[in-house]
Order: C-alpha cells, then structure tokens, then sequence
C-alpha cells in the first residue's frame, strides 16, 4: 500500500499518522507551548488556602504511623530468641540464626514456591485481564449499557473474603453448584478445593473475578485522557478499529501499564492472605500454603522471632522488585514513576 500522508487536529500539536504496510506511525509535529510556570511557583501555594486539603489527608498520615511506624521497633526480635515475658530488652540475642532456620525448615523451600507461584499469576492476570476488560468496555457506546456493566463488575471488589470464602466452599463442594453442573455432562465431580493444582487455579481465578473490575478503574481514566483527534486522523487515513487499537490506544496506555506493573512487583511474595487463609484446609497444604499463612501458624506456635524474620524477608524482596522494576520501567520506557 503507498504511503499515505494528510493532515489531522491542529490544536495544541499537528499529528499525521501514515499507513504503510498495514501500520499506523504517529509523527509528533508540535507547535512550540507556552514557557511553562518554574515549578517552585507552583507548588508555592499558601497552607491557609491549602490546610483543608491537609486535614483530609491527616487520617491517613495517622493509620501509616500507628500501624506502619509504630511497629518497626519490633524488627529486633528477629535477632533475638524473643520471650513475651522477657521483653525485647531482657531476650537473648541470636544473630542471623532465624534467617538461617527461615531457610532450612524442610516445608519453608515449598512454601515460598507456592507463593512466588501464586503471586506471579495473580500479578500477570491480574494486568492483562483489566487492560483487556478497559479496552473492550470502552467501546460500548450504549451509556446505560456501559455503567450497568462497571456496576456489576466493581462489586465483587466490596465484598470481604470472610463473605466469598463461604460461598466459594458452598458452591465448590463436591454437592454444590459447580460440582452439579460437572455431573450434567457426566463427568466426575471435581475437588475443587481438596485438590492441590485445582486449588491454585480456584485460587487465581476468584480472586480475578473480584478484582479485575476495580483494577480496570485507572485504565478507563487513561482511555478518557486519549486525544480524539488522534482517531480522527487515522480513520482520514484509513486505519481501523484493530490499528488504531495497536498504533493509538496501547501506546498512551503504556506508561499507566507500567506504572501499575512495577507497583505490583512488590506483591511477588504477598498472594492475599485473606484469600488462602479462608479457603485453605489440610488437604491441599503442600499446594497452597505461602509465606503468611505460614508466619501466622508460627505467631500461634509462639514463633515470634521467626515470623518476624519472614516477615523482613519478605520486605526486602518487595523493595528490591519494586527499585529494580522502575530501574526497567525507566531503562525500557523511559518513564520516571516519581
């Protein structure tokens, strides 16, 4: 096809886009802004025009110091053989030896398989599915049709696990639902939740079908933010629904995409405990136990220097993904998160 060249929107910027090949280029042709406003101006906003904004914030600021800060002293049981009725003062140091025993217990090596596992799969569904959901969501022009269904899917999100957890055990018990539904096409009834590897898939898929709803919120934000006259120019051109999907839309999601993804990289090692603990039983342990269902048995065993351990390791393997992760995301993408 010949290369094909028309002008589009002239509003801040001149865009062209050009189908060669069956592609769709974007090329930037700017017109020169306005000097943009020295950021210290800014940002030099007077408090009494601002304090109202602060006051909202205040509750935040006090959860994350009570139950963030507050905490921290408490690392230094994990370097110690910690007694309650001693106290962090008068128990034994122990050195490195927890982290040690972190890693020799003959269950700690599948245990942080299980995690990693979970974790990984929740982590790449969980973007794939939302981008995918925004995507398609965005072309519904039917307005009604449009908020019932965001309605509908958001939902889940607002329900505790406490609540799910039962009607999951319900549904996939080997006499409910789903089980009745497996036996109309005589089929075996299926272990659901008493089956390791159907477990991990129960696990993955509940816990997409409650979020991916609330998670595709910041995706449709980036879909608005979209200019129009990027399409409009590319239908002049001739690009379709599909192109303009692959050349404009994915494109401006990038950077949100990223964002979200390096983000998430701090939950490698966090799969929901909420989740697993509600749904968890003695038959699928070995499939499904992580890292805090695992912390909160030693809590009740009075394993508090070695739950404390995990729970430092777990931490600074969260850090490093997530420094690591926008090292990438600034490497590949060029964009800074902060």
């Amino acid at each position: 096809m010949d290369s094909i060249k028309k002008s589009a929107s002239r509003i801040e910027c001149v865009y062209s886009t050009n189908i060669l090949g069956g592609g769709v280029r974007l090329e930037n042709t700017a017109i020169p802004s306005s000097p943009a406003v020295p950021l210290k101006a800014r940002h030099k906003r007077p408090f009494r025009k601002t304090w109202r904004l602060h006051l909202m914030l205040l509750p935040a600021v006090l959860v994350a110091l009570v139950f963030k800060y507050a905490p921290m002293p408490g690392v230094i049981m994990a370097f110690q053989e910690f007694k309650p009725w001693l106290g962090v003062g008068g128990s034994s140091w122990v050195g490195w030896d927890n982290f040690k025993l972190m890693f020799t217990m003959h269950d700690s090596v599948q245990v942080i398989w299980n995690t990693i596992f979970i974790s990984v799969l929740k982590i790449l569904f969980g973007l794939v599915v939302p981008v995918t959901f925004a995507l398609l969501l965005n072309e519904i022009r039917h307005i009604a049709l449009k908020r019932s269904i965001q309605t509908l899917v958001y939902l889940p999100h607002f329900m505790s696990w406490v609540i799910l957890g039962g009607i999951l055990l319900d549904l996939l018990s080997l006499d409910g639902f789903a089980n009745r539904l497996v036996t109309a096409f005589h089929l075996e009834p299926i272990l659901f939740l008493g089956d390791g590897n159907w477990f991990r898939a129960t696990v993955i898929v509940s816990d997409l079908w409650k979020e991916f709803g609330f998670s595709a919120i910041v995706f449709l934000a980036a879909l608005s933010g979209i200019n129009p006259a990027l399409y409009e120019a590319s239908e002049i051109d001739g690009a379709g629904r599909l192109q303009q999907t692959l050349y404009i839309t994915l494109p401006s999601l990038l950077p949100i995409i990223i964002v979200v993804f390096t983000l998430s990289l701090g939950n490698v090692l966090n799969a929901n405990f909420d989740q697993i603990f509600n749904l968890l039983n003695p038959l699928v342990l070995e499939k499904g136990d992580i890292i805090d269902t695992y912390v909160y048995r030693t809590f009740q065993g009075g394993q508090y220097s070695l739950a404390t351990a995990v729970g430092i390791f777990k931490s600074a393997v969260g850090f490093v993904l997530i420094s690591g992760g926008y090292y990438f995301a600034y490497k590949v993408a060029n964009y800074r998160i902060f």
